[in-house]
Formats: structure tokens, sequence, C-alpha cells
């Protein structure tokens, strides 16, 4: 039987919970009999140690309501040295206690996430009005080096992977991690995507949805918060990509892989 293919993407709520042995756990049985790679977030780490340095950090929020970090070239730096530096290799290192063959990565090794810098922002300012401003340093990814890839999962190793990426000018960008997990799972054509939060699900009207459809997802939107709302756009894109199946769970509860999979927890979206 071939082993299957998922991708597991991981926030900054787990991070700052010290990646509990039971996640790290269940990602193990995960790893013994398929294909994973895990990907991972951590503003609000990378938020602390600017801070912390005295770079004080600004937030910016689209048309759509989607709020993010704008990184500029100091930030750029700092969100480099926490993400690709201390995030990622805490997270390898800690993999390895636990016997799983873990491979740190950013997007930058390998050419493996390749993105197009955002020359303008369109933002809404304080009264709400549409402004266009320099987009900085962020990213749109624009492919995947799958090759690298598999060539690590054919070996058994299972790749971290940092959300930053790099353009045809070598300029290193900052990517939403929730979409790189995207890109990444539809380039493997994974069997499935797990999306790990601080929440139990998509809650619409205050109650967890078990699953919805593509075409409800695009149709509620509007009606979800913007922490959600990036995952459920990720969720959209990995699957009108071919991925068969996007979970979204809470990562702090035991077992959170194996209960999404069983569909005893969280919210599943898929096409049928």
């Amino acid at each position: 039987m071939q082993p299957k293919t998922f991708v597991v993407k991981i926030g900054g709520s787990i991070l700052k919970s010290k990646f509990p042995e039971e996640f790290k756990e269940d990602l193990k049985n995960l790893y013994m009999n398929n294909r994973v790679v895990l990907v991972h977030g951590g503003a609000d780490i990378v938020t602390q140690v600017a801070e912390a340095m005295g770079k004080q950090q600004k937030f910016i929020v689209s048309p759509d309501g989607m709020r993010s970090r704008y990184t500029d070239k100091e930030t750029m730096e700092i969100y480099t040295m926490v993400m690709a530096g201390k995030i990622n290799k805490q997270i390898v290192a800690s993999l390895h206690q636990n016997n799983i063959k873990a491979v740190g990565l950013s997007g930058v090794d390998g050419f493996l996430l390749k993105a197009v810098r955002k020359k303008k922002l369109i933002i809404l300012d304080e009264r709400g009005r549409k402004i266009a401003i320099d987009g900085g340093y962020t990213g749109k990814i624009e492919s995947v080096n799958v090759k690298l890839l598999n060539i690590l999962l054919d070996l058994n190793y299972l790749p971290v992977v940092a959300p930053i990426a790099m353009d045809d000018e070598y300029n290193l960008l900052n990517v939403d991690s929730d979409r790189a997990a995207a890109y990444i799972a539809a380039a493997l054509k994974a069997d499935g995507m797990i999306i790990c939060t601080d929440v139990s699900g998509l809650i619409l009207d205050g109650n967890v949805i078990p699953r919805i459809s593509v075409t409800e997802a695009k149709e509620k939107i509007s009606l979800i918060g913007h922490g959600m709302k990036k995952k459920v756009y990720a969720a959209v894109e990995a699957l009108e990509a071919g991925v068969k199946n996007v979970f979204i769970t809470s990562g702090l509860i035991n077992n959170p892989l194996s209960l999404a999979l069983n569909r005893k927890v969280g919210t599943l979206i898929a096409y049928e």
C-alpha cells in the first residue's frame, strides 16, 4: 500500500504552548506510515522579539478584512532571524527528541518557495478608506520546488518549512504560512492538509461546523473572522489545486491529527 502524503500547518499558539508532547507523539504516528511536511507560523513570537529589539511592529488591514504584518527591510531581517532560525530549529530539535527525522528549511533553501514581491498593497486607513502603500517585503508564492521535497520525503525525512520565500532578484519575502502550506500541499498533490490552530474548527453562529463544501465556504467567507478567514482562503486554494481534503482543528488537544483525520474533531472542507 502506497503511503499517503499530508501537509500539517501549526501556528504560534502551539509553539507558545511549548510544542506539547501529545502533539509530537501524534505527529510521529502520522509520520511513521505516511509522507509528512510540517509548515509552521509563529508571528506572535516574531512580534515579541522585534519589540524587545526596539522595532515596533505595524499591522495593516486589507479591504476584505485580512490583517497582516507590514514588512519593511528591518522587519524582514528580524522575521528571517526568528522564523528560519529560532523557531524552525527549535521545532527540528524537538522532533528529533521524538525520533522523527526532521530537516529544517525555509522557502529560500533550494529555492523551495519562489514568490513575486508585491509592489503595492491596498489597505484601509484609520477612517476605513482604501489607500495604496509600498509593498515592502511581502510576497505572493508562484511555485514550489516539489522535487526537493520529494527527495527528502522519499528518504523518510520530515521537512519543517518556515514561511519565507525568495523572488527572482533574490529578495527574501514574508509569505503567509497558511498559504505556504496550501501551495506545498498542492504541489505534492497531498491526500490531506491539516491546519492546527487554537480553536476547535470553523465556527459559524457559535457552533463548530463539522463539514463544509468549497462552495459554502466561499459563500460564508464574509462571516468569518480575519484569523480564520486566512485559513479558509488557504483551504479553498489547496482544494481547487487538487488537494483531496483540508481539515481545520485545534492543535492544543490530545491526538489532534488522528482525531481530525477520523472526523472526530474539527472541520472538514472538501468538494463533496
